[in-house]
């Protein structure tokens, strides 16, 4: 039975699905930035941006479990990914394929990442 190294480096496609999530995260987070009109108290614009925030947080959050459990986050982003298309009915296709198709595709990129990881 052989066993594991350490501090081994994690699948490519693992790799991949990280900084392809990190990357998703920030996109979301950019879309906070139009918070910042002239006319809002500092106060208010400070709840409209961590309401803005939200959503990179939660991608954030998934990421965490991700990098723990590459399996039940691959499931949950792919979960985000479906659940954007249930909700958010009657969008542009480009719209889904950004804000759905990327979690998904980084989903399948963590299951994939952790099937191979399996098999070595």
């Amino acid at each position: 039975m052989t066993q594991k190294k350490l501090f081994a480096h994690p699948p490519l496609l693992i790799r991949i699905a990280r900084i392809a999530a990190i990357a998703y995260a920030l996109f979301l987070g950019m879309f906070a930035l139009d918070v910042f009109e002239p006319g809002l108290s500092t106060g208010q614009m400070i709840t409209a941006l961590g309401m803005h925030l939200l959503p990179s947080l939660a991608i954030v959050l998934f990421l965490w479990i991700a990098w723990k459990n590459p399996l039940i986050g691959g499931m949950l982003f792919i979960l985000v990914g479906v659940a954007y298309i249930i909700e958010a009915g009657g969008q542009v296709f480009l719209t889904y394929l950004l804000i759905a198709g990327i979690p998904i595709l980084i989903g399948i990129f963590f299951l994939l990442g952790y099937r191979q990881n399996r098999r070595i």
